[in-house]
């Protein structure tokens, strides 16, 4: 009887206690432990684990822990368990992750929910387990009680993941530009420098010149690098980056001569000192915030990134297809299992538009300002050519190279923004070049013909109580008799660039109740939006409707608040050249694998058309030649342009900036109709230099050799040979920093 009495006792007092649920299988407890309820319960139950496993997918830790129990929060601080989350998904790079909840048991106080989880992976795949989630009631709420099996079932016990990257990593794809010629490399390169208290003065003149050779950079300009630093310091002058290859064609001559820095390295190379940086962009190290971030795309925590143009737009196609093993790893970093194992897929190159000895042919004519220039192949969209003067080296951005910190240091402490790509993002008023667009307008409207008159001279006075000067009225100081004026008709009127015409067209047209026509036709030409180039960051410039006579008259002539990009107008001049259609510019020419057809080819891409009638544009065609040839009256750009055997068609501009020298605008195309060279449409900038007709127009006539003959035929005003400017004349122009907010702003 007492030990009957001893049993009963004990058994109430078992079937009194909450049972806790043991530490989680693979597999879910039998039916004869959890007794099976009511179906209302039951998806009471599984609502709870699919609120557990929803915010998984959505990554929001923070909701999945307060949906822990309370013992498991005491178990597993907020951190640790957000640092596991994390973890799992850097390690094993999960792009995403499903699941399916197969079954579930339940009783009062506790239940079981099992569940199908999927870990989509980036480098491995798709990992796929069955698992089991633990719940308990906490005042009324069903709570999950954590444990590693949450994850994956291999976890159970403290174990944890380990992906390895290393050998699954494919090379860096090169970019080319439309030739085939490498632009830039994943190879050996050579920081050269100098060590300038070391160098014997027996060997200077050679030394010098094989620098010359190897860096491209002048003996002047080598010794003026120096000169201002006392002698007797061991200090390092950084003077460029070379190709190991080319290095090695001089390896006998740099081992003969003392002073000479040569260190070697293995990154990401940028040919030339940087061809087209702007469009190129560059790469960068993973900095220890992107840790996590880069892990999950894939990436190890030592590579290099894009971080700008075509680097960074391109990575997915120039970073190739990563591959990986997944592992798991006990505590004491053994492996226990492999989960899973992919091997990578090859990197695949981008070839641009741009043809480099052009491409380097434009930055350097375009070098002795700050400024941009773009060149388009007028009927397709395709760029030729994009300078933003300043340039940068891209090779700065890489810490292995030894002349890396007193290049970063050159580029982040010039107030000139050499990382600010002008021809895209710089954001300039137009000037006389926007007359286009309002010569469209009046003509569009109605209200003009090609043969109406106005009487030009040097003042405008339809606004009361103001008098307005034309631009001759101080380039020639009173010379009437340089550019004719008097009575023009309205393609005189932009041959001669006449200020008081158009401004009398703006005023006309919005005293008539035309307030908007001028400036929707600006939008409808392509301005103040972006062009959709890919690859490149870009501005949208500016066009505000006129609020009152002053703006409209402003308007007109391109000034005002109005803001346009090089890129913009080069993509509606070119529409203008070709009859009408506006085509998105583009920088890629193809996207290919080493061994494989494209999976990008350029097709022409048509965004717009010119809202102009067949006659309205032949008139504007015909007016833009004649800024180049006529002379009676006298185009504004016609003595820049004799003896030019390309037929050509523009516009000059001259912007004023706000305060000190305005920027210098040219903007026209090519009418050869050649087969071997497609006809071109360009655009210069050039920022607080002068009139456009001194300054932009020289340049657009030294892009327009460059390309149909590969050099130049004729100097610049300012030149005493090509490529070499004349110092006294260089002296009285230079390039003066933008007053006030004359900088543009990306």
């Amino acid at each position: 009887m007492r030990i009957r009495f001893w049993l009963a006792l004990m058994l109430v007092m078992l079937l009194g206690c909450t049972p806790t649920l043991p530490q989680l299988t693979s597999q879910p407890e039998s039916s004869s432990d959890l007794t099976p309820v009511s179906q209302a319960e039951r998806a009471e139950t599984e609502t709870a684990a699919k609120a557990y496993l929803d915010a998984w997918q959505r990554e929001d830790y923070d909701s999945m822990y307060s949906l822990l129990t309370p013992l498991s929060q005491d178990a597993i601080s907020k951190d640790e368990f957000l640092k596991h989350y994390r973890g799992v998904a850097a390690e094993a790079a999960l792009s995403s992750i499903d699941y399916e909840v197969l079954s579930s048991l339940v009783k009062p106080e506790s239940a079981q929910v099992n569940y199908q989880v999927t870990l989509h992976s980036l480098l491995v795949g798709d990992i796929t387990r069955d698992t089991v989630m633990n719940l308990s009631r906490d005042k009324d709420e069903w709570r999950v009680q954590w444990d590693d099996m949450l994850v994956l079932p291999e976890l159970q016990g403290g174990n944890y993941l380990r992906m390895e990257r290393g050998g699954f990593v494919p090379s860096r794809a090169n970019i080319y530009d439309r030739n085939g010629h490498a632009l830039v490399a994943q190879t050996d390169a050579t920081a050269i420098g100098l060590y300038p208290d070391q160098i014997d003065p027996s060997q200077a003149g050679q030394l010098f010149e094989l620098l010359t050779e190897l860096t491209g950079l002048s003996a002047e300009t080598i010794q003026g690098m120096y000169a201002s630093y006392p002698p007797g310091q061991d200090w390092y002058l950084p003077l460029g980056e070379v190709s190991a290859d080319r290095v090695a064609q001089y390896s006998d001559a740099l081992n003969s001569l003392s002073g000479v820095a040569v260190n070697s390295y293995k990154a990401r190379y940028y040919f030339d000192g940087g061809v087209a940086p702007h469009v190129l962009g560059y790469v960068g190290a993973i900095q220890p915030e992107e840790v996590d971030l880069y892990k999950r795309k894939g990436y190890r925590q030592d590579e290099r990134v894009g971080r700008s143009g075509l680097e960074k737009w391109g990575e997915a196609y120039l970073a190739g297809r990563r591959g990986g093993a997944l592992y798991v790893v006990n505590d004491q970093g053994k492996l226990v299992t492999q989960l899973a194992t992919a091997e990578q897929k090859p990197s695949q190159a981008i070839f641009t538009t741009l043809d480099k000895e052009f491409q380097m042919a434009v930055e350097q004519a375009l070098s002795s300002f700050r400024g941009a220039a773009v060149v388009l192949e007028r009927d397709t969209g395709r760029v030729l050519a994009m300078a933003s003067s300043p340039g940068f080296d891209p090779n700065a951005f890489e810490p292995l190279n030894l002349n890396s910190d007193a290049l970063l240091a050159a580029i982040t402490n010039d107030p000139s923004q050499p990382l600010l790509n002008r021809a895209t993002q710089g954001q300039y008023p137009l000037g006389s070049v926007f007359k286009i667009i309002t010569m469209a307008a009046a003509l569009e409207s109605g209200h003009y013909t090609p043969q109406t008159t106005y009487q030009c001279g040097y003042f405008f006075d339809e606004l009361p109580g103001a008098r307005l000067n034309d631009w001759t009225y101080e380039y020639f100081l009173g010379d009437h008799k340089t550019i004719p004026s008097g009575l023009l008709n309205l393609s005189q009127g932009l041959i001669r660039s006449c200020n008081p015409y158009f401004w009398h067209i703006g005023l006309d047209l919005y005293n008539r109740g035309l307030e908007t026509a001028v400036a929707d036709m600006a939008r409808d030409f392509g301005l103040s939006r972006p062009t959709g180039i890919e690859g490149l960051d870009e501005a949208s410039g500016q066009v505000n409707d006129p609020e009152n006579a002053v703006d409209a008259i402003n308007m007109a002539i391109g000034q005002g608040d109005l803001l346009v990009t090089p890129l913009q107008v080069a993509t509606f001049i070119a529409a203008v050249g070709n009859g009408g259609t506006l085509y998105r510019p583009q920088v890629v020419e193809r996207i290919a694998p080493p061994d494989g057809d494209p999976v990008y080819q350029f097709m022409p891409e048509e965004i717009g058309k010119l809202p102009l009638k067949p006659s309205t544009l032949k008139t504007l065609q015909d007016a833009l030649v004649g800024v180049i040839r006529s002379e009676k009256p006298r185009g504004t750009a016609w003595h820049r342009f004799t003896g030019l055997d390309i037929p050509v068609a523009g516009k000059t501009g001259t912007a004023q900036a706000g305060s000190g020298m305005p920027h210098a605008w040219f903007a026209g195309y090519t009418f050869a109709e050649r087969e071997d060279f497609p006809d071109i449409a360009a655009v210069v900038v050039v920022e607080n230099a002068g009139e456009g007709s001194d300054y932009a127009a020289p340049i657009f006539r030294r892009i327009v050799e460059l390309y149909f003959s590969g050099q130049p035929q004729k100097l610049y005003p300012w030149e005493s040979s090509y490529n070499v400017t004349s110092t006294p004349f260089f002296d009285e122009l230079g390039t003066p920093q933008p007053p006030g907010n004359a900088t543009p702003q990306p």
